[in-house]
């Protein structure tokens, strides 16, 4: 089962190679639900789009535990691998699918029931409100299939395969979008069909990641039964994933509080909001997956003892992400408005969206900076600190300058300033963090 040794060889190329197919894969999975925007936004309407933008965070929050949970398994995963433990290895792989199944089918439950009142909660309006309930209802059948396809994908990126997911991915995008035209435009299914390609797509995504780690595991072969559930890779996961889960869910239900406010600014502004977050993806998805590779680096290295290495690694991946995010970030304002236009042909639409991407794509580097931060800190093992720096930025900070800003001006730009303001603090508090507490492990600092 051993794959990608990112203990060794030049660190740059390690990390690149590592991260390309990483990316793909990332950028497929997330084809899942702009894929059906795009469709909905075309053949169903506004409202339609809407609808899928008051239900998005909601899931964001339901699945935010177990991402966290994904990063506890990459850690601990990486620092068996970094100490080559075959053992402790097939144990990991085990212990997360049956986490994964039982977590899975919890939020679809929860989903399923708690759907109305989530979305009531949230300020979405009574002309969405039905069509919201049915698409986050059917979505979260899918809850089983994310959970256990992202928990296994944290083993897998620790142990330095990216292909595999790739291919899975691409094999779950194509379905998807062969899905949405089925339901979409010939069925006419609206909502509900998207809902019901991404489940499909997703569901068949895990079912290829488990029959890969059955046929991949020699003997004794897997056994997906409580029987080999062990206990103490489960303690040293939670003890990283929980910190790491509560941040999530945390951010997401801030974030909830942010879409209540503009849903209180109505349809126009809401799916607005909903084509932003999507174009977003195009820069936080890179950024998002260099995080996911540095935490594995750091762990094989830190498993390893190799300090030194993750200082340089982590000094060369700021450099790259801030020159490559500003250059994005540049093209993307010039031509946001035509790039809007892409998901709908509402013009106060596509105005209100050029209005947010002018306000934080400037400062979107500074996303990059933290997320290269906050990794060398996960990698390690460490999962406190970097929750609670991201709860007072992300939420005190955010929040506290939501409330002034719209009691003063009121307007959708209060809204979206708040975002690069909360990057900022959270910039500095880790840069101190990690100057006071690695500067110990060398004397080359990593800020």
């Amino acid at each position: 089962m051993m794959q990608n040794d990112l203990t060794k060889g030049p660190i740059g190329k390690g990390i690149l190679v590592f991260l390309l197919p990483l990316l793909a894969s990332t950028l497929i999975q997330q084809l899942y639900n702009t894929v059906d925007l795009i469709f909905v936004g075309k053949f169903c309407g506004t409202k339609a789009t809407a609808a899928i933008g008051a239900s998005s965070l909601i899931i964001t929050c339901l699945i935010g535990f177990f991402n966290g949970m994904a990063v506890g398994t990459n850690v601990v995963t990486a620092h068996i691998y970094g100490k080559q433990d075959e053992k402790g290895l097939k144990n990991i792989i085990q212990t997360v699918f049956m986490v994964g199944l039982f977590g899975g089918l919890i939020l679809t439950i929860i989903g399923i029931y708690f759907a109305p009142i989530f979305l009531r909660y949230m300020n979405t309006p009574d002309s969405i409100l039905d069509i919201a309930i049915k698409y986050l209802r059917i979505y979260t059948l899918s809850m089983i299939s994310v959970v256990i396809y992202n928990l296994l994908c944290g083993i897998l990126r620790a142990i330095g395969d990216s292909k595999s997911p790739m291919k899975f991915q691409i094999f779950g995008g194509l379905v998807n979008v062969g899905a949405d035209f089925i339901f979409i435009v010939i069925l006419k299914m609206g909502v509900e069909g998207a809902a019901v390609a991404t489940f499909l797509s997703q569901a068949l995504t895990a079912i290829l990641t488990i029959v890969y780690f059955y046929r991949r595991i020699e003997e004794p072969k897997l056994q997906f039964t409580l029987s080999i559930f062990n206990k103490e890779i489960f303690r040293r996961i939670l003890m990283i994933g929980i910190p790491a889960g509560v941040q999530s869910i945390v951010i997401t239900l801030s974030n909830i509080i942010i879409q209540s406010q503009i849903n209180s600014f109505g349809v126009d502004a809401i799916a607005a909001f909903t084509a932003y977050f999507k174009i977003e993806l195009i820069l936080y998805l890179p950024i998002i997956t260099l995080g996911q590779g540095l935490v594995s680096f750091v762990g094989q290295n830190y498993g390893a003892g190799q300090y030194d290495r993750i200082n340089r690694g982590i000094k060369s991946a700021m450099i790259v992400s801030v020159i490559i995010t500003m250059g994005v970030s540049t093209l993307m304002i010039i031509n946001s408005k035509y790039i809007f236009g892409i998901f709908t042909s509402n013009s106060e639409v596509i105005r209100y969206g050029w209005n947010i991407v002018s306000i934080t794509f400037p400062f979107y580097f500074l996303y990059a900076i933290l997320e290269c931060l906050s990794s060398q800190i996960r990698g390690r093992g460490i999962s406190i600190p970097p929750m609670v720096i991201t709860l007072l930025s992300f939420c005190g900070i955010r929040i506290m300058f939501l409330i002034v800003l719209l009691r003063k001006y009121n307007s959708i730009s209060s809204i979206a300033i708040t975002f690069p303001i909360s990057w900022l603090f959270a910039v500095i508090l880790t840069s101190m963090y990690s100057y006071y507490t690695f500067s110990k492990e060398s004397k080359e600092t990593v800020c």
